[in-house]
């Protein structure tokens, strides 16, 4: 299966003096060793491998302004490596060079519990920084399902299935220590809740996919864990009613934590994979938040909805570890989907648009998905509007690759015609690149373009990534 764009044309090999330099300063840290290479130029897109020339483990924001200040001088690729989790391709080295990895930057800097933020280092994920604040009777909601480093969810804008009412890594990023192009260690604002001083910076990082500058500090937002928490499902004949069910409830303003969309398909998948035995047609996972009284409320108003809308009685699941088998059963869609097909190579796609236009755009992606000559899954979080598509592909049919983009194109083109975005959290990295003109327009290009090269004017940062180059 090949990938849609000649890439890798413009590897230049590594500087033997930065390589001394490197090793000199890095010792064991710096790997020039195949293993290490595979690992960090593979990602989970549908792209081949994309090897650096080599690889970093930074330790601390010094470390990160070393290798900074090497590739800048030396004119080489720099890429910041998270888990490695991405789906779009953000951390193949198309143009080969230094894969910057983070993870063992991974310690909470300072946690203020009175102000419910907290500073972490980038290579945080957020499942260390869930279990390590755990005590403080506080939480951070954004789970994008992979176990995501903070930097790079921040880098990448990341959501998931609460963000429907904790919002995304946008609303939840308080402030960034970035490392810039030049080297330089910036900090983009306080820790104040509002600022008006000057831009926003930080708004304009969170997002830049590596492409301006390298997170290596981040200030989330923190929140009391709930008094109350209560998690149902409800299955409903098809697709078209467990998407209205949604639409009406969030309309109705009904505060639901989470509501997670499955197919037929993806629920078949889950059962299988996390050894389940949920209903296999269309259903809603849902997760209610707040004091007992209000999660009654809600839960009782959305059973009401789901019924008119075809629904049938909520399953529940109180307890805390029925609560993690179903929401596993969610996160691991991805990684279930995969076991319809054994063998078989995924390529995702993921859109956003206006709740009022989901029903329409998910019953197209349905009907077109159910004359593919592949299988697929869909599921999503429907309740601000994204939803996912995983289609499964023979790597070796070049024919299925092509009949996957095409549906792909047909699924973005229709969404932005609906006033949506051709990526809801997934991000631009490499796949989606090609539609950003068509959202966008040329305009706004050239004004990121000319953002790029005002950070980054070697285009050392992740080259190749969201933007080509001028036309």
């Amino acid at each position: 299966m090949n990938a849609p764009h000649d890439l890798q044309t413009l590897r230049r090999p590594l500087p033997v003096e930065m390589s001394e330099a490197l090793r000199a300063r890095f010792g064991d840290r710096f790997s020039v060793a195949n293993a290490v290479r595979d690992h960090h130029g593979n990602d989970e897109s549908p792209y081949p491998s994309m090897l650096p020339d080599g690889v970093v483990f930074a330790q601390s924001t010094e470390d990160v302004v070393a290798v900074v200040n090497l590739c800048n001088q030396h004119g080489v690729p720099l890429i910041a490596y998270g888990a490695g989790s991405s789906l779009e391709g953000h951390i193949l080295a198309i143009e080969g060079g230094i894969s910057l990895d983070m993870t063992q930057m991974n310690k909470i800097v300072v946690l203020h519990a009175e102000d419910q933020t907290v500073t972490v280092q980038a290579g945080l994920t957020r499942k260390q920084l869930n279990e390590q604040i755990r005590d403080s009777g506080l939480f951070f909601p954004i789970d994008p399902g992979a176990d995501a480093s903070l930097g790079g969810m921040s880098a990448t804008r990341a959501s998931g299935t609460n963000a429907v009412r904790y919002g995304t890594m946008r609303e939840n990023v308080v402030s960034l220590t970035v490392v810039t192009a030049q080297g330089k260690v910036i900090r983009t604002s306080r820790r104040a809740r509002k600022s008006s001083a000057g831009y926003d910076l930080t708004r304009l990082f969170v997002g830049s996919e590596g492409t301006l500058g390298i997170i290596t500090e981040v200030t989330v937002k923190l929140y009391p864990q709930p008094e109350a928490v209560s998690a149902a499902v409800c299955n409903f004949p098809t697709v078209h009613e467990a998407v209205q069910c949604v639409i009406q409830t969030i309309q109705l303003g009904v505060p639901v934590a989470r509501v997670e969309l499955m197919d037929a398909n993806a629920v078949m998948a889950g059962n299988r994979y996390a050894k389940l035995t949920l209903r296999e047609t269309p259903l809603l996972l849902f997760e209610f938040h707040g004091s007992e009284a209000s999660v009654k409320e809600q839960a009782q108003t959305v059973q009401e909805l789901a019924k008119d809308c075809g629904g049938m009685d909520f399953e529940w699941a109180e307890r805390p570890e029925d609560r993690n088998r179903l929401w596993t059963a969610r996160h691991n869609a991805y990684f279930a989907g995969l076991q319809l097909r054994p063998g078989c190579r995924a390529s995702t796609t993921d859109v956003c648009v206006p709740i009022s236009r989901l029903a329409e755009c998910i019953d197209e992606a349905t009907m077109l998905l159910e004359k593919a000559s592949f299988p697929s899954t869909i599921v999503g979080h429907v309740g601000d509007g994204n939803f996912h598509v995983l289609m499964l592909l023979d790597p070796d049919s070049q024919e299925e690759w092509e009949e996957s983009e095409r549906l792909n194109h047909h699924l973005v083109t229709q969404a932005i015609e609906a006033d949506g975005t051709c990526t809801g959290e997934h991000g631009i990295g490499l796949h989606k690149k090609q539609f950003m003109a068509h959202e966008h327009g040329e305009d706004v290009l050239d004004l990121m373009r000319s953002l790029k090269h005002a950070f980054d004017p070697n285009n050392i940062l992740n080259p190749g990534k969201i933007l080509d180059a001028r036309p």
